[in-house]
């Protein structure tokens, strides 16, 4: 997909003198971020070879190659591997977010796509993952599989360990989601209680040779996080997924048959998930083929070439979004005092940040995030503070992020809007909406986490 700058466009970005070449930086951005784009840096085919980075696979020791696409970028990364191998492909299977195949049109006999649920998983993607397995089963070391995984899979792809239900499911990952876990502990607590996560997903296609390509939405690029990790080994364990429950108080919000579940991990009554040195990773790799760290380098390079002085923020985003904002305000401010400027200046950030849910409104992480700093930007001269999901949905809205400057604060009260009032309802969008201030671009079939910019001139 290409994004085009006035997509971006907000009424706050209408009134900055620096609002057409913000538009412009924000679009070449995410167009950087493209999921196809990330496999062919690094991908090639040469001679019937696979060359993936340093390694290499002759395709044509396989008797049956195999695609297994799962997460929000799986139409675009399983488009690119058919153009890339596309005669070596036997069949595959595809699962991606709800809403998604009418964003791009892949028509492919051998290709099974469905939709199914995120960020609360539903029937379609217990439907979903059990015709994968049916596929996928019973296969020989003389079968490649070639997974592409990217963030999202860990609600898309899901089967419930035994004695859990799909509504035990969506209950504990509701009260994970508003809890202000991290991704990573929410994922700990995903892979104990279903059997495909935590190197689930391995386990079925033994002895396949499973090459596995990965997009990264998790902060550090942890593999074994990112999509609760289906085929990379999982150092997390029961205790790991207890103590999360515990640190953010919710044992009594998750259904009763979850906790006896973990208890019987626990007491060793049921397995662990798959960890490092187990067989069932002999014939498999991992490669990671995009993450926020890298986009937030390409980021600074749009913006260097569009006439911005850039500074990268020294450590990616995370805690609690409001106040995440605060901070990054507060930083841009110091900047600004002790360094002189010849040309507007960009400060960049990425990583992801959490909200704890109290409230009954609407939002996500990136418009609270913006919600946050709106009154410390009101003394902030000449500032922009921009929020944005890379895969164009924040939270469960329809907007990817938001944009506050020094005037929003007022503009707000001239509507008897109180960002505090806000805040306290969790209604991030409400706020920006009515402000005309949230960045809607739609899906982007990609996920690189969150990125945040500050621009002063």
């Amino acid at each position: 997909m290409i994004f085009k700058p006035e997509q971006f466009s907000t009424s706050s970005l209408r009134s900055s003198p620096l609002g057409t070449k913000i538009c412009q930086v924000l679009a070449a951005t995410l167009n950087q971020a493209d999921a196809g784009m990330c496999l062919r840096s690094h991908l090639q085919v040469e001679s019937d070879n696979l060359l993936i980075d340093t390694s290499r696979t002759e395709l044509a020791i396989f008797n049956n190659v195999y695609l297994v696409g799962v997460g929000k970028a799986a139409l675009p990364m399983t488009s690119t591997m058919i153009d890339l191998i596309g005669k070596r492909i036997t069949s595959g299977v595809v699962l991606t977010k709800n809403g998604y195949t009418g964003c791009m049109d892949l028509v492919d006999d051998r290709i099974e796509i469905f939709e199914a649920g995120h960020p609360i998983p539903d029937q379609r993607n217990i439907k979903a993952s059990t015709k994968l397995l049916t596929k996928m089963s019973h296969l020989n070391t003389d079968d490649l599989v070639i997974c592409l995984i990217s963030g999202g899979g860990s609600a898309l792809l899901t089967k419930p360990a035994h004695g859990i239900t799909l509504a035990d499911l969506q209950q504990t990952n509701n009260v994970l989601l508003r809890c202000g876990a991290s991704i990573d502990d929410i994922n700990t607590v995903r892979k104990h209680l279903d059997e495909l996560k935590g190197g689930g997903l391995a386990r079925v296609l033994y002895p396949a040779q499973i090459i596995t390509l990965i997009l990264s939405d998790v902060p550090g690029d942890r593999l074994h996080s990112i999509a609760s990790g289906p085929t990379v080994p999982d150092p997390t364990t029961f205790a790991d997924a207890y103590k999360v429950l515990t640190k953010f108080g919710i044992l009594d919000q998750v259904p009763d048959c979850v906790l006896n579940h973990l208890n019987e991990g626990l007491s060793r009554e049921i397995p662990e998930t798959l960890k490092p040195g187990s067989y069932y990773f002999e014939h498999t790799t991992n490669h990671l083929v995009g993450s926020n760290s890298q986009l937030v380098t390409a980021a600074a390079q749009v913006a260097n070439s569009t006439g911005f002085t850039t500074e990268l923020l020294p450590v990616m985003l995370h805690g609690e979004a409001s106040l995440a904002g605060q901070e990054l305000v507060d930083y841009a401010k110091s900047f600004g005092k002790h360094t002189k400027l010849t040309q507007p200046l960009c400060l960049i950030a990425g990583g992801e940040t959490t909200v704890t849910v109290n409230g009954l409104g609407k939002g996500g992480r990136n418009q609270e995030l913006v919600l946050g700093a709106v009154k410390s930007l009101a003394s902030a001269e000449n500032l922009i503070l921009i929020s944005q999901a890379t895969d164009g949905g924040d939270g469960p809205t329809d907007a990817a992020g938001a944009v506050a400057t020094q005037q929003t604060y007022q503009r707000g009260l001239h509507k008897a809007l109180d960002p505090q009032y806000y805040l306290t309802r969790n209604d991030s969008y409400s706020y920006f909406d009515s402000l005309d201030d949230l960045i809607k671009i739609g899906p982007t079939l990609t996920n690189l986490n969150d990125l945040v910019f500050v621009f002063s001139s």
